[in-house]
């Protein structure tokens, strides 16, 4: 049921949200969700065109929230949501952003806002 919960804040309730934070279970629950829809229509892909047409729609529906959860867990991380951009560098770019979003949030407010609540 937590899956769920997490899901319905990130993606319904803050689908083009900017601003604030996000702390790892909220960017980590999004990820792991996104990851199972993912993997369940590649393999059905492989059995229906219809499901790659379905997975190509989720890619890009799922595209903007994406970006927000992990523009907010770099915020709560007191980085700049530009650091994003790391991700059009080859090899270490993603690897750096790893990192980033592994990496334990500022407690306490810092100037993205309040400190998430935990999950």
């Amino acid at each position: 049921m937590m899956l769920v919960d997490v899901w319905k804040t990130v993606v319904l309730e803050r689908f083009m949200k900017w601003d604030g934070r996000a702390g790892r279970p909220e960017f980590w629950w999004f990820a792991l969700a996104n990851f199972i829809v993912v993997v369940v229509l590649v393999i059905l892909a492989q059995v229906s065109s219809l499901f790659y047409v379905l997975y190509v729609i989720y890619g890009l529906g799922v595209l903007l929230p994406e970006i927000g959860v992990a523009i907010r867990r770099l915020q709560d991380t007191d980085k700049s949501g530009w650091w994003i951009l790391l991700a059009f560098v080859p090899f270490v770019g993603g690897l750096i952003l790893l990192v980033f979003f592994c990496l334990e949030g500022t407690p306490g407010p810092n100037r993205y806002g309040e400190a998430p609540a935990t999950i």
